[in-house]
């Protein structure tokens, strides 16, 4: 299924509040859903109890238990408050009667304003041509990876004992949106492997166990087919977890989006 089609589902949450979702094992990351995919479901579907003139300030988004790919599962969405200019909802995807992923969302509206600060964050790499990073092997590459495109500036694949720990790159989905939405940005952010990865020599398991977002607006509208420059650094990393965060550009070098994560390792 593209990813069209599933924020589609999502976005119909609202008025079938019992309808089952059930992602398709391309989807996969591993044994679980695609963390980004997820994230974006549960924003699709929030995003419909708030007025349009509110966007997503910020996501925090924690990854409770996994969500299988497969089978069926329902997304609950409580409105914790709604204010005069700031919204706030909770998102929960349910499998099995558990809790898999929940998202915190901060929906706010524009107001004027005499503080402006401009973000002059910038990035000095050059635009990819095409594609370039893990090729799809059988077993190995994560499933979800066929919907999506990276380009690898610096950094390694995972499991090749680099000693770097960050990624720089381009990534973009392989088959454009029709339109791209917010939900489609939370979808492309968390394609790139986790930044402590490329450092093992063997595989090993690494799960995201929590992802908050923030959104930069106002900014430019997006095509389906854009680039969007990413880089991850890995600001600490012991005791089975690292801590990682993120900045999104998009094709014209704004600043679009901030990610940082909480990622355990199982070496």
């Amino acid at each position: 299924m593209h990813i069209d089609e599933l924020l589609a589902l999502a976005k119909e949450q609202k008025s079938h509040p019992n309808r089952e979702f059930v992602i398709p094992v391309s989807w996969a990351q591993g044994r679980t859903v695609y963390g980004g995919l997820s994230a974006g479901l549960l924003y699709a579907a929030a995003k419909a109890y708030v007025d349009d003139d509110r966007v997503m300030r910020s996501n925090s988004t924690n990854f409770i238990g996994p969500l299988m790919t497969e089978l069926p599962f329902t997304i609950s969405i409580e409105i914790l408050r709604e204010g005069k200019n700031v919204s706030q909802i909770l998102a929960r995807a349910i499998q099995n009667h558990k809790t898999c992923v929940m998202a915190q969302i901060c929906f706010g509206n524009s107001r004027q304003s005499k503080v402006s600060v401009p973000n002059d964050d910038k990035h000095n790499m050059a635009a990819p041509k095409k594609a370039n990073f893990i090729p799809p092997i059988p077993k190995v590459t994560p499933k979800f990876l066929k919907h999506l495109d990276l380009a690898l500036v610096e950094g390694s694949i995972p499991f090749m004992g680099k000693k770097t720990s960050h990624y720089h790159g381009w990534t973009r989905f392989s088959k454009a949106p029709k339109t791209f939405s917010d939900a489609h940005l939370i979808c492309i952010i968390d394609a790139f492997p986790g930044t402590i990865l490329q450092m093992l020599k063997w595989p090993a398991p690494a799960s995201s166990v929590s992802w908050n977002i923030e959104f930069i607006h106002p900014h430019r509208p997006i095509s389906g087919d854009d680039w969007l420059a990413y880089q991850a650094h890995t600001r600490q990393a012991a005791d089975g977890y690292a801590h990682t965060e993120a900045n999104i550009w998009d094709k014209d070098g704004e600043l679009i989006a901030i990610s940082r994560q909480t990622v355990a390792i199982f070496d």
